[in-house]
């Protein structure tokens, strides 16, 4: 059996799913999990680890969550999503701990009646995410760089890791 952190830990209400999870992300399931006959469109949106951040060569992305917190920010950025857009269903799911370069990070799916409203909830949902969510990130660059943990948003300052120490 694994580690409590190791379970995948998710929040659930009529035609929204929110997770985290240690475990790599699977497409298809939160693809499948917004489908509806009701729905004409979905939108997927999936965020991977790149190999660098400001000219630094980037070897791999750890996240590390308040899980219970992060849940219900989570749930409610996608019931407000879900009102907002009319939407059919929302799904959206976190990686924590290491993510290797290439690797899915956040998986946002949306479905809708309509295209143009599942486009900009999934837009709208992955900014409120990275505004408001409680997650953050250790940008590992190696080396005598280290690293840098920040809160995972965009433009967000970081506090660096000396690999010296």
């Amino acid at each position: 059996m694994g580690s409590p952190q190791a379970e995948p830990q998710r929040l659930t209400a009529e035609g929204i799913s929110v997770s985290l999870t240690q475990s790599p992300l699977d497409i298809p399931s939160v693809i499948d999990s917004v489908k509806s006959p009701k729905a004409g469109a979905v939108v997927l949106f999936v965020g991977t680890t790149r190999d660098n951040f400001e000219g630094k060569p980037v070897e791999q992305l750890q996240y590390t969550a308040y899980r219970p917190r992060a849940l219900k920010t989570m749930m409610s950025i996608a019931q407000a999503m879900k009102e907002k857009h009319a939407l059919t269903a929302i799904g959206m799911l976190h990686r924590l701990g290491v993510v290797p370069i290439g690797e899915e990070s956040i998986l946002i799916a949306v479905s809708a009646p309509h295209r143009q409203a599942a486009w900009r909830a999934g837009e709208e949902t992955l900014e409120e995410c990275k505004k408001k969510v409680e997650v953050w990130k250790l940008e590992e660059f190696g080396g005598p760089d280290g690293g840098i943990w920040r809160a995972n948003r965009d433009g967000a300052p970081g506090t660096p890791i000396n690999n010296d120490v």
